[in-house]
């Protein structure tokens, strides 16, 4: 037994299949690997790794980065450093603070 998709789920398919697809255009028309070392996959995996310590730090201060209240509390923001993630792509260096 099959069960049909949803209008939404139809457009999202869609939406997926079009995003897809026009990464793997763009890869191809720069020369870039899909996967390894430097590959899209590596390369969009830090992009949707790196906002997430950023955020957390901000909601841990209380205040958003370049934001003065953060200069009264005995916590600040002092830089970042480069941390490597393990991932099923390959090992993936991303900027936390």
């Amino acid at each position: 037994m099959t069960r049909e998709k949803s209008g939404t789920e139809a457009v999202s398919a869609v939406v997926d299949d079009r995003f897809v697809g026009g990464l793997v255009s763009w890869a191809h028309t720069e020369e870039l690997w899909l996967s390894g070392e430097g590959g899209l996959l590596q390369q969009r995996t830090k992009r949707l790794l790196e906002p997430a310590p950023e955020g957390e730090m901000t909601d841990r201060l209380g205040c958003d980065r370049h934001d003065p209240a953060g200069k009264k509390g005995s916590d600040s923001r002092n830089g970042k450093r480069t941390k490597t993630v393990l991932t099923d792509v390959g090992p993936v260096a991303v900027q936390v603070p």
